[in-house]
This record gives C-alpha cells, sequence and structure tokens, in this order.
C-alpha cells in the first residue's frame, strides 16, 4: 500500500501508486524541446583577448616576501615604513580617544540627574 501527506487533515492517509510518487499533484518535468536562446552574441576567442602582460603589470609578490621575511625586528605590520606607522598610529590614537569616550559616557550616565 502506498501513501501521501494529505495537507488538509495533515496526515499519511492511502494512495494510488501514481499519487504516492508525484505527491501534490506534481508532475515530473521532462522537456522535448531545447530551451529558446536568451543572448545572440558570440563567444570570443582567447587569441582574439588582449595580452594579459597589459592589464596586470610586474609581480610584485617576490619582492615583498624578501621585504617581509627579512629578520629586522619589525613587527609585520610596521615592515612598509612610514605608511604603515601612520595606519598604526591613527588606529592606536582612534582607539584610546573611542575608550575614554565611553568610560566618560559611562561617568556621566552613571550621575542621578539634578531636580529642578
Amino acid at each position: 500500500m502506498y501513501y501521501k501527506f494529505d495537507g488538509f487533515t495533515q496526515r499519511l492517509v492511502g494512495a494510488a501508486a501514481s499519487a504516492a510518487y508525484n505527491p501534490q499533484g506534481l508532475k515530473p518535468i521532462v522537456s522535448t524541446e531545447s530551451p529558446a536562446q536568451i543572448i545572440g552574441t558570440t563567444t570570443k576567442l582567447a587569441s582574439d583577448l588582449p595580452a594579459t602582460e597589459s592589464f596586470l603589470g610586474k609581480n610584485q609578490v617576490p619582492d615583498l616576501q624578501k621585504l617581509f621575511q627579512k629578520a629586522d625586528g619589525l613587527p609585520i605590520h610596521l615592515k612598509r615604513g612610514v605608511p604603515d606607522k601612520l595606519l598604526y598610529r591613527t588606529t592606536m590614537a582612534l582607539t584610546i580617544g573611542g575608550t575614554i569616550y565611553c568610560l566618560v559616557a559611562l561617568y556621566m550616565a552613571s550621575q542621578p540627574r539634578s531636580q529642578k
């Protein structure tokens, strides 16, 4: 015996084999026609594309590996010089300033308001 889920009673009920294998009246979709072409453009061949050297530029990975793997005692986030130092100091200033601002706001919130 075959069963299917009845949406009205929310229970399993007896059913024929065709109804049990195609629940809720759904029938399997078998397309006999090829799908219609949506975009009618032609494909480009790889030989028609410009050379990759023109827009990629020079590979900088080996140079950066030499720079970052040098044992000069600097932390990794300061190895590139002035831009890294500027970003680091700005981040530290914003962190300290935000901490102070939060502490002041917490202090002000903890004080009772004066009644006029």
